[in-house]
């Protein structure tokens, strides 16, 4: 997905790692040895189990920033979801419905834009490579629903419409969680 992002949603993202490590802080020693990373990342999550106040908040904080440098978080979240009941991966795939939504709706409402100062209407069917990539990246997506989903709100401006975009995009999204299971 080719997506700018902001400083902002940056910040929920590295947010969203910082509630990995505090949950990853919380596993006892067992799970710890069961758990699917690198000894260096085991080795910081022990560290920060003696720790309390400001010295665990930093702990913590450089234990995220080593999970950000990480190919893939996936196992991690599964582990803490099949140990814990963690929410995390719940949380993480909302949000990333929740950027799809905003990458498609900010494209369209860029190229209404242009189309509006060029004086040529602004059709469903236009050209977009963002939704070409969520079709990719989710087949049970119906490419016609999405586009007029789309080009409903970015006309009206209407919520109904952005909402129901979400609703199909967040579904996709859960469908391909549980086929990767």
């Amino acid at each position: 997905m080719i997506e700018r992002i902001s400083r902002s949603e940056q910040k929920r993202l590295f947010k969203l790692v910082e509630e990995l490590a505090v949950e990853l802080t919380e596993l006892t020693g067992k799970d710890i040895k069961k758990f699917p990373a690198s000894e260096e990342i085991k080795v910081e999550i022990s560290n920060c189990k003696g720790l309390s106040g400001g010295a665990r908040k930093r702990q913590i904080k450089y234990l995220a920033k080593i999970l950000r440098q990480e190919e893939s978080l996936e196992e991690m979240y599964q582990f803490l979801q099949s140990r814990k009941g963690s929410l995390l991966k719940e949380n993480q795939l909302f949000h990333e419905a929740e950027r799809w939504r905003d990458t498609i709706v900010n494209e369209a409402i860029e190229r209404n834009d242009r189309c509006r100062s060029d004086q040529i209407a602004f059709e469903p069917d236009y050209h977009s490579a963002l939704i070409a990539d969520a079709l990719a990246h989710f087949p049970s997506l119906d490419e016609m629903d999405l586009r007029r989903c789309t080009y409903q709100y970015v006309r009206t401006r209407n919520k109904t419409h952005y909402r129901e975009l979400f609703r199909m995009i967040k579904a996709a999204v859960e469908m391909e969680e549980r086929k990767a299971r």
